[in-house]
């Protein structure tokens, strides 16, 4: 029986903001995010300029707490998590090789905002726009490949008997370091 997408989304809408926040402990621990994300270049994430946690306080009753600016600290984002909050958005510069992209991505729907590949040379005359666009396309999925990978590793985690005892131990252990 196929699940009503309103009900799978409602249902399983907490795993973009567990991801989001799995990627924050990637980060934070130094995890080895190349092997990962399966790739042949080095891929090394870091937090951009905003990041936004969400705690559901029971009673129906939210609290959101957002950090943007380029020298913000996360201090206040550490605090939110030991209170029991998730990652629900966050910005996020990707290295690829000599290569780096910018993004924001939100947990509850995957939406990727404000992608910013690698520079491409426009500088070609009007008969090497298919070329361009190829190029920029090829840029465009190698980014959101990683993105892919990192969360079907995650899934696969996620579902694993030893979530509880491993990953999830180590994801308790940072937040409370």
């Amino acid at each position: 029986m196929m699940l009503d997408i309103a009900t799978a989304y409602n249902k399983y809408g907490f795993l973009g903001n567990e991801f989001l926040t799995w990627i924050w402990y990637l980060i934070e621990t130094d995890q080895d995010i190349t092997t990962l994300a399966s790739s042949k270049d080095p891929v090394i994430f870091e937090i951009g300029n905003s990041i936004s946690l969400e705690n559901n306080l029971g009673d129906k009753s939210k609290e959101k707490i957002t950090i943007k600016g380029d020298q913000a600290g996360l201090e206040e984002g550490g605090t939110a998590l030991k209170k029991g909050a998730w990652v629900t958005d966050m910005n996020l510069i990707c290295r690829m090789g000599e290569e780096e992209y910018k993004f924001s991505i939100k947990g509850e729907s995957f939406n990727i905002t404000g992608l910013k590949t690698p520079t491409i040379d426009i500088s070609s005359s009007e008969d090497e726009i298919e070329g361009l666009i190829v190029e920029k396309t090829f840029l465009i999925m190698k980014v959101i490949k990683v993105i892919d990978t990192l969360f079907l590793k995650f899934i696969e985690k996620r579902i694993s008997d030893d979530w509880n005892a491993s990953d999830l131990k180590g994801i308790r252990d940072w937040i409370q370091s």
